[in-house]
Order: C-alpha cells, then sequence, then structure tokens
C-alpha cells in the first residue's frame, strides 16, 4: 500500500440546536452532510496536487461508515443571543505541486464575514511560515496573498455562524473533507 495523500478536498458547515450539547452536535453534522462517516481529525496540510471539488461532487464518492479525513472547527453555546462562529480557512499556492494549509478557528461575536476573513489570514500566514518566509501582504483581490519569496497564494474558506437561543444548545461547524 502506498501514501495515503488524498486527491480530492470539499468544504461543508452546519449548525444544529437541541437541548442535548452531543445531539447539537449530531445535527449540525447532519446539516453539513458529513453525519453518516466515521471522522478522523487531522492537522492542516492541503495535499500537492489535490483538487476542490464542490460538496455535491464529493458526497457521492463516499460510503456510510467510511473513515473520513477532516480538518474539523466546532464552537458551541446554550447562551440566548449569544453570535458563535465555526470556520476552516484554506491557502494555496499557485504551484500545484506544492503543498497548501488547512485552518481552523472558532469565535464569538463575530460576523461571517469577519470570521472567514480571519481564518483565511491565518491559514496565509501558517503556510508563509511553514514554507521559511513572511507574510508580506494581501494582494489586490481580497483572496490572494503574496509571500516574502513573491510566492502567491489564494484563499478561500467555508464558515457558518449561529445566535444562541433559550433551554438548547447551538453547534456551529466548518470542515475541510479529504477524499484519498
Amino acid at each position: 500500500m502506498g501514501p495515503l495523500v488524498p486527491s480530492k478536498v470539499f468544504l461543508v458547515r452546519g449548525v444544529g440546536r437541541h437541548k442535548e450539547k452531543l445531539v447539537s452536535f449530531e445535527k449540525a453534522l447532519r446539516e453539513a452532510g458529513i453525519a453518516p462517516f466515521n471522522l478522523v481529525r487531522v492537522s492542516s496540510i492541503f495535499p500537492p496536487h489535490a483538487k476542490f471539488v464542490s460538496k455535491e461532487a464529493g458526497l457521492p464518492l463516499l460510503n456510510p461508515g467510511q473513515i473520513l479525513f477532516v480538518v474539523l472547527s466546532e464552537n458551541a453555546t446554550d447562551e440566548p443571543g449569544c453570535l458563535i462562529s465555526a470556520s476552516i480557512g484554506v491557502a494555496v499556492p499557485d504551484n500545484p505541486a506544492q503543498y497548501g494549509y488547512l485552518a481552523e478557528h472558532s469565535d464569538v461575536g463575530k460576523t461571517q464575514r469577519e470570521t472567514s476573513l480571519h481564518t483565511e489570514y491565518l491559514a496565509a500566514e501558517m503556510l508563509a511560515t511553514k514554507l521559511g518566509h513572511k507574510l508580506k501582504e494581501r494582494g489586490t483581490a481580497a483572496r490572494l496573498f503574496r509571500v516574502s519569496n513573491g510566492l502567491s497564494l489564494k484563499t478561500r474558506s467555508a464558515t457558518q455562524t449561529a445566535r444562541g437561543e433559550k433551554s438548547v444548545w447551538t453547534t456551529a461547524i466548518a470542515a475541510a473533507v479529504l477524499i484519498c
């Protein structure tokens, strides 16, 4: 058996509510479409040559009960009115032979846009420093960063926000699903 390197990646997000915290997490997984799988959390490398696919293209490639590698962000609250977020940010270099980075982040009180932009920045910053360089600047496009060695990084994210409700747990999740 050769190395286990994912070739496809897709992003999902969901929210769940229930009086039990665990059930609210399960409902968030259901909304995201990844409840029927055995999730294994992995760290944050976007594999070289991996392709982004849509959730609609990725889910049919999977079988219920399958072990599924994910980078998962989750956040939960039982405080009414509390705004929570869970986000996955992705930074990939222009060269598909180089690996990228997946960052998971959760926050309280931040909008979906604020959390998304921050998580994309985190992914770009961690990839730049992992490559031994500094993140120089955000490019003219909102989802483009430059690194001190001239490398360009494109970013994207999946972010779920939700407000807590009285007498229930609210869970927000976002995940990058890696398909081998």
